[in-house]
């Protein structure tokens, strides 16, 4: 159920400029972090743990509430000066969680967690008419507060979907229409976010599905889908700029495309879609280390790591960017499940890796002019694959030694996981 306007939240990430008073809920980034804010702005501190970088300059601008039939032309990073809307899915799946941890100081750090903006998933089509609720709830309280929002979203339904891979194999097939239907899918999206055009809407789009085809072309399924992967980002990328959705495609991570041999195959492939869709003004970059738990900065590298001098993110980044030619080099990052390194027997590890913990809270004081933000995109405490081997879904790697047992389907909340995710949180909740 959602919220009503009144108690719905969103957040201002730090280095982002609020339009209403600083209250409980306008976010934050921790003194064990970074606490310098960013040419133009001043730090207010908010309690004696937590402060935020407002503008000193800027001016506040509100929607005028209604459609609009043209489009402002793309901004540069689309943030800034926005309030961030919680998703009511995942603060309520946390705030159940919650009340299922019978220590006291754990549940209160568990329920933090709410409080913090990450993605909302559109990872079937049933789920997108609850993308029009949220963006009428976000306009809403807009509306009340005289706040512009932003509402992020994960588009992620190609048919065939995770190819190299069981645990999140999607909904569409290609041998049943699945083009069609998936063009059906983001044109439903675009339908929802057409009534809403004074909320903002950043997108990420397709995690791993473009990577798999710099990679894993030798695994058939992704051979097969190659046309319609492309067919359909390309499909996406026209349909979303012309709602003004500003869009990251996803770029896996440090360990995936950021070796060496992998980052002009990737730099190729990013630009020709890009330019076959005809150059969309509001593809903004791309997303790296979705749902995964690479560092942006390592203090060191991971022994994992060895052999590619990439090993974080910030290393991929400052390596990717300078090849990615006339694509746009902004970036977003995925820190949400990121607090502790050095915790995987592998760097392809990804099911439920034991020991991790969530991670930087997201900010746009990220320490690189390439990266927009740090977001958390993955839901932390939805399990990432089951461990039942005999689930028709069940992934090797989800039964791997650093993987956690007992765990549930992909999607589906793990209590135990999550309450692992609070307990090692870095910097601490």
């Amino acid at each position: 159920m959602l919220p009503s306007p009144s108690t719905a939240s969103a957040v201002v990430l730090p280095g982002v400029r609020s339009t209403v008073p600083v209250g409980p809920l306008s976010y934050y980034f921790s003194t064990a972090g970074e606490t310098t804010c960013v040419e133009g702005s001043v730090c207010t501190i908010l309690n004696e743990s937590y402060s935020q970088c407002l503008s000193m300059t800027s001016t506040s601008t509100t929607s005028t509430g209604g459609p609009s039939s043209t489009l402002s032309p793309a901004v540069d990073n689309p943030y800034t000066g926005y309030q961030v809307y919680l998703s009511p899915y995942y603060a309520n799946e946390v705030t159940a969680a919650a009340a299922n941890i019978s220590d006291a100081t754990l549940k209160a750090k568990a329920l933090t967690v709410a409080q913090v903006p990450t993605f909302i998933w559109l990872d079937t089509v049933a789920k997108v008419p609850t993308l029009g609720e949220y963006l009428a709830d976000a306009k809403a309280m807009g509306q009340a507060s005289n706040t512009d929002y932003l509402v992020q979203i994960v588009v992620y339904d190609l048919p065939d979907r995770d190819c190299a891979a069981l645990a999140s194999n999607g909904e569409f097939s290609i041998a049943n229409d699945g083009l069609n239907k998936y063009k059906n899918y983001i044109d439903q999206i675009v339908t929802q976010i057409k009534a809403y055009s004074d909320v903002r809407v950043v997108a990420i789009v397709e995690p791993d599905s473009l990577a798999n085809l710099v990679t894993n072309l030798n695994v058939e399924k992704c051979n097969n889908a190659q046309d319609a992967y492309k067919s359909g980002v390309i499909y996406a990328m026209q349909q979303l700029s012309a709602v003004g959705v500003y869009m990251y495609l996803d770029a896996g991570h440090a360990g995936w495309l950021g070796w060496p041999a992998n980052l002009s195959p990737a730099a190729q492939l990013f630009s020709q879609l890009y330019q076959q869709a005809g150059s969309p003004s509001y593809v903004r970059g791309l997303a790296t280390n979705v749902a995964n738990y690479n560092a942006l900065t390592a203090a060191s590298p991971d022994p994992i790591t060895s052999g590619n001098s990439n090993y974080d993110e910030i290393h991929y980044i400052e390596a990717f960017a300078p090849a990615l030619g006339g694509f746009p080099a902004h970036f977003i990052v995925d820190q949400g499940r990121s607090g502790v390194q050095n915790i995987r027997d592998q760097w392809g590890d990804w099911c439920n890796v034991v020991g991790a913990g969530f991670g930087t809270r997201p900010t746009l004081n990220t320490g690189s002019s390439l990266v927009d933000a740090i977001v958390w995109v993955k839901p932390g405490g939805e399990s990432d694959g089951t461990s039942n081997t005999s689930s028709p879904r069940y992934d090797g790697h989800c039964g791997l030694a650093d993987s956690a047992t007992n765990a549930p389907e992909a999607g589906t909340w793990f209590q135990s996981y999550f309450v692992s995710l609070v307990q090692n949180a870095n910097p601490a909740l």
